[in-house]
């Protein structure tokens, strides 16, 4: 199991003091990625326009450039606000296969210090049913202690 307090410590170390929205999506996306074999594609995606997400800092392959708000899981999540934890993406009604290796994704929104959604974080992973109840609330627990500060 992810040691998710040596995350968030290394998170935090990494990030204190800064408030670029960008850099601390690039740093934790990084940080992410590189904790856990099963995060296979890790990132952010911005919203930028009404009902639209663009892609952000990532780690892995390529992935969508655009996605509205009314596509996909990082749609989903987008719109209710909601984290989505999706243990079989080919069940996903409309998913968007970003990546045909992509088998469960996690996708959790992202607000600023004024509660403003400034995008959604990603994780999706080649193996099915990669993500729990816990890996929402530790990675949620990380994204509102970096993203409050964010200018």
């Amino acid at each position: 199991m992810l040691d998710y307090a040596d995350l968030a410590a290394r998170i935090r170390a990494l990030t204190e003091g800064e408030t670029d929205t960008v850099a601390l999506m690039a740093t934790v996306a990084c940080e992410v990625h590189h904790s856990d074999s099963r995060f296979d594609w890790t990132g952010f995606y911005r919203v930028t326009a009404p009902e639209l997400l663009k892609i952000g800092p990532y780690q892995g392959g390529h992935g969508c450039l655009v996605i509205p708000f009314s596509r996909g899981v990082c749609g989903a999540a987008a719109r209710s606000g909601e984290v989505q934890i999706v243990p079989d993406v080919e069940a996903f009604p409309g998913h968007i296969a970003c990546s045909s290796s992509t088998r469960s994704e996690i996708v959790l929104p992202v607000r600023d210090g004024a509660g403003r959604l400034i995008g959604v974080f990603d994780i999706d992973s080649d193996q099915p049913a990669a993500f729990s109840e816990d890996d929402a609330v530790a990675l949620a627990a990380i994204l509102d202690e970096v993203f409050a500060r964010a200018a």
